[in-house]
């Protein structure tokens, strides 16, 4: 693991918000597995405009990008690739209106999950990550 000592508390925070963002995408992924099917993913992206075949590389991108998240493999180009991903989402649920509990789900939980991943992208890799991706620091 590669940790710059002293850790700080925005670290940890980072860390925190890292993980738990790795395992919601990882949710995600198993949830189209183990309960929808990927051929019953494939069906429903179809159904909405998608191409069905699109279901198993969103999968892969889900589960193998909240697994490089947890881990803290090069998160933060990791969460950056993953925001298409809900801002597809969050479009297919956009006339399903605000709350995700509504019929068809709303589009307020996919848009906070692609602001959550831009901000890890912003912020950093946190501690205990495995392979750190380059610092963010902008030109003075």
């Amino acid at each position: 693991m590669n940790q710059t000592w002293p850790m700080t508390p925005a670290d940890l925070g980072i860390t925190i918000l890292r993980t738990a963002l790795g395992m919601v995408w990882v949710a995600h992924a198993l949830l189209k597995l183990f309960v929808f099917t990927l051929p019953g993913t494939a069906q429903f992206f179809q159904s909405v405009g998608f191409p069905g075949w699109m279901a198993y590389p969103v999968f892969a991108a889900e589960l193998g990008g909240g697994l490089a998240l947890i881990l803290g493999v090069y998160a933060r180009q990791v969460s950056l690739l993953l925001v298409p991903v809900m801002a597809a989402a969050a479009w297919v649920h956009l006339p399903n209106g605000w709350v995700h509990t509504s019929p068809g789900g709303g589009w307020e939980y996919p848009v906070f999950l692609a602001i959550t991943s831009v901000a890890l992208w912003l912020l950093g890799d946190g501690a205990f990550a495995l392979r750190r991706s380059q610092r963010f620091v902008p030109n003075p």
